[in-house]
C-alpha cells in the first residue's frame, strides 16, 4: 500500500507485487490530486461509495476514469464519498474488458448483498472472446483482493454458512425470536430467513426501532403477517448488535446466542482459546 501523500485518509495505492492490477482509493476531497495522476487518464472500473453509512454502491467503467469521475462530482447528485478505481499498470486495459469487469462486478456485488447497489441496469456484457474473458476473470479475482485489503469487502460474502458450511451456525430464540447467525471476524451475521414478532410488549430503544425501519425499507426486512423476516443475510459489528435488532429490547449477544446444543457463543470462544492456550 502506497501512500501518494503520506496521508493515510488522502489517496491510497495497493498493488499486489506479482499481478499487472492497481487499486486507488481517492477521496472526494481528494479527487484534484488523483486527476494529477497517469492513473485517472486509464480505461479502468471504478466504485462509488455512496452514503452516510457508506452501506450503498455504484459501479461503473470509462475510457477515461478521471473525467468519469468528474462528471459524478459536478454533474450528478450521487451522495459519494469515495472512489476506488481499478487500472492496470501496463495500461493495457480496453473498452471491452472495462465492460466485462463491470457486468462481472455487478452481478458479483448483488450476489454477496453487502451494499445496497444503485446501479439502474446490470451493465453491458459484451461479446467476449474466451481468452479475453480468462484475462478479466483473473483482473476481477485480484480486484476482489485489493478492494478487501483496503477494507471495502464488495465482493466477500457475508458468511461461509451458505457456501462451505464451514461456519459454526448460532441461534437466538427468546421471546418470539427465531433468529440464526454465524460469528465471523467483521461481527454477528443475521442469516436470511431469520424472523421477530412485528409487535413487542418488550420496551424497545428508538434507535433499534428506526433500525427496522431502515433495513423495511430497503428489502432487507419484510414483514410477513406478525413476523418480520430478513430477506438476506445482514452484517452486524457484535453479537449484542444482532440479537437487540432481533429482539428489538436489550440484550447481551454473548449468552443470547447458543448452538443448538445450548452452547452460548461466550462458552463457545471460551473453547476455542482454551484449545488455543
Amino acid at each position: 500500500i502506497f501512500l501518494p501523500n503520506g496521508d493515510p485518509s488522502s489517496l491510497r495505492v495497493v498493488e499486489q507485487t506479482t499481478s499487472i492490477m492497481r487499486l486507488i482509493e481517492v477521496p472526494r476531497r481528494d479527487l484534484a490530486a488523483f486527476m494529477a495522476l497517469d492513473d485517472a487518464k486509464q480505461v479502468g472500473v471504478y466504485f462509488l461509495i455512496i452514503g452516510e453509512n457508506k452501506d450503498s454502491l455504484y459501479i461503473g467503467q470509462s475510457g477515461e476514469v478521471g473525467k468519469r469521475l468528474m462528471r459524478h462530482h459536478s454533474e450528478d447528485k450521487k451522495d459519494w464519498d469515495r472512489a476506488l478505481v481499478l487500472v492496470s499498470l501496463t495500461q493495457n486495459l480496453t473498452q471491452t474488458h472495462a465492460l466485462y469487469l463491470e457486468s462481472l462486478s455487478i452481478e458479483s456485488a448483488k450476489a454477496c448483498g453487502r451494499y445496497d447497489l444503485i446501479n439502474g441496469n446490470q451493465g453491458q456484457a459484451p461479446h467476449t472472446p474466451i481468452p479475453l474473458k480468462a484475462d478479466c476473470e483473473e483482473m476481477h479475482e485480484i480486484g476482489r483482493l485489493l478492494l478487501t485489503t483496503l477494507g471495502y469487502p464488495i465482493f466477500e460474502p457475508l458468511s461461509e454458512s451458505n457456501t462451505s458450511g464451514s461456519d459454526t451456525v448460532f441461534y437466538c430464540t427468546r421471546a418470539g425470536v427465531n433468529g440464526r447467525g454465524v460469528y465471523t471476524s467483521e461481527g454477528m451475521v443475521i442469516l436470511k430467513g431469520s424472523t421477530s414478532p412485528a409487535q413487542t410488549d418488550r420496551k424497545t430503544e428508538p434507535r433499534l426501532v428506526e433500525l427496522r425501519r431502515e433495513l423495511l425499507e430497503k428489502g432487507v426486512l419484510s414483514l410477513q403477517g406478525d413476523s418480520v423476516v430478513f430477506e438476506r443475510d445482514y452484517l452486524c459489528k457484535t453479537p449484542s448488535g444482532a440479537s437487540c435488532l432481533l429482539l428489538q429490547a436489550a440484550s447481551n449477544g454473548w449468552t443470547d446466542w447458543k448452538t443448538d446444543h445450548g452452547v452460548t457463543l461466550h462458552d463457545h470462544q471460551g473453547r476455542d482459546l482454551g484449545e488455543a492456550s
